[in-house]
C-alpha cells in the first residue's frame, strides 16, 4: 500500500466517522453544541477512530459495529483537545480559533464536558444497537474510564514538568507520553477488538499492546514536528515548542547534545516566547537539526513501531491487517 492509499482511506474513514459525530452532536442550546463540534468541523486525520475500525475488521467485525465506539475514542481526544487549549492558553489549533477563545472560556469548558459524557453515551447506548454484548460494552467502558483517568494523569505529570527547572529523564518522559498520549490509542485498539463479534481476551491485550507502542511513536514524532515542522503544514509558528518553553523529547537530546555556543543558541529562545526574535529562534532551529535530532528521534518511534508490528503479527495477512500496519508506519513517517 502506497503513502497516497493510506491517505485515501484515512480520508474516507474521517468522512464517514465526522458525519457520525456532528449528527450525534445536536442539540439545545445550540450554541453549547456548536462548541463542543468546533474542532471537529475543522477535520482531522481521525487517526485513533481509523485504528478501532480496522482493529474490529481485523477480528472480522465491521465499521457498521465499530462506529460507536470509533466516535467514542474520538470525542475524548476533543474532549482532551479543548482543555489542553484552555490549559495552555492557546489561541489556534489546526489553523482555525480555539473553542475557548472562539466561544469563551465558560462555554469551552461545558463544551468539553458534553464531549466527556457524550463519549460514554455513545458506548452504553449506540453500541447495544449494532449488536455488541453488554458484557463486551462493560469492558469498554471500563477500559475508557481508565484511559481518560491514565490522560489527567500523564496531563498533570506534564504541568509538573513545565512548572519544574528540571528537565524529565528519557524514561520518565516516555512513561509521560505513554499516559497523556498512548493511552487513548491504546483503547482505542482495545475497543476495536472488543466491538468484533468474535474476539478473545489475547486479541485485545495484542490490539491494546499495538495502540500503546503507536501512540508513543506518534508522540515522539509529534514532538520533533513542535521543533522543526513547517508552519505550513503544522499551523503552529516555527520552532512553536522552543519558545513556548515544551520540555520534549527532541529538545532534551538537543540540549544534552549541544555544544557551547550551540546550546546557548537554544537557551536563549527556550521559553522565551513572544521575546524571542523569529531569526534567533530559526537559528535555534538550525542548530537542533544539525546536531542530528531528527534522525535520532525517528529512530526511538520506529523501535516503538516495531513493537506495535509485532503485536499482530500471527494475525493473517487480511486488508485490514495490512491498513493497521501502513498507518503505524504512516504515524511515524509524518512529514515535518
Amino acid at each position: 500500500m502506497k503513502a497516497s492509499s493510506i491517505k485515501s482511506e484515512l480520508e474516507s474513514h474521517a468522512s464517514t466517522v465526522n458525519e457520525f459525530l456532528l449528527s450525534y452532536l445536536e442539540g439545545k442550546p445550540k450554541e453549547l453544541y456548536q462548541a463542543s463540534s468546533h474542532l471537529i468541523r475543522t477535520g482531522g486525520k481521525r487517526l485513533r477512530p481509523f485504528m478501532v475500525i480496522k482493529g474490529c475488521e481485523m477480528l472480522g467485525g465491521t465499521l457498521r459495529r465499530a462506529l460507536p465506539a470509533a466516535a467514542a475514542v474520538e470525542l475524548v481526544h476533543n474532549f482532551t483537545l479543548v482543555h489542553d487549549d484552555i490549559m495552555d492558553n492557546d489561541e489556534m489549533r489546526h489553523g482555525t480559533s480555539t473553542v475557548h477563545r472562539y466561544y469563551g472560556m465558560t462555554l469551552a469548558i461545558l463544551a468539553g464536558d458534553i464531549l466527556f459524557s457524550k463519549s460514554f453515551e455513545l458506548l452504553t447506548f449506540n453500541c447495544r444497537k449494532v449488536g455488541i454484548s453488554d458484557k463486551a460494552i462493560t469492558d469498554m467502558v471500563g477500559r475508557l474510564s481508565l484511559a481518560c483517568t491514565e490522560i489527567c494523569e500523564g496531563q498533570a505529570v506534564d504541568v509538573g514538568v513545565a512548572s519544574s527547572s528540571a528537565f524529565p529523564s528519557g524514561p520518565e518522559y516516555i512513561d509521560m507520553i505513554g499516559k497523556k498520549t498512548a493511552a487513548l490509542f491504546e483503547v482505542s485498539c482495545a475497543l476495536g477488538a472488543l466491538s468484533a463479534p468474535s474476539h478473545t481476551g489475547r486479541d485485545v491485550e495484542n490490539l491494546s499492546s499495538f495502540g500503546k507502542n503507536i501512540g508513543i511513536a506518534f508522540q515522539l514524532v509529534d514532538d520533533l514536528i513542535g521543533v522543526s515542522g513547517d508552519p505550513k503544514l503544522t499551523g503552529k509558528a516555527a520552532g512553536n515548542d522552543i519558545r513556548e518553553g515544551k520540555k520534549t523529547y527532541p529538545i532534551l537530546l538537543a540540549l544534552k547534545s549541544a555544544k557551547g555556543g550551540e546550546k546557548d543558541k537554544i537557551l536563549k529562545v527556550f521559553g522565551a516566547r513572544h521575546k524571542a526574535s523569529s531569526s534567533d529562534i530559526k537559528e535555534a532551529v538550525r542548530v537542533i537539526s544539525d546536531i542530528g535530532i531528527e534522525r535520532d528521534v525517528r529512530n526511538a518511534a520506529r523501535k516503538y513501531m516495531y513493537d506495535a508490528l509485532n503485536s499482530i503479527e500471527s494475525y493473517g495477512n487480511s486488508d485490514a491487517k495490512r491498513s493497521l500496519q501502513f498507518s503505524a508506519d504512516f504515524a511515524v513517517g509524518r512529514s515535518l
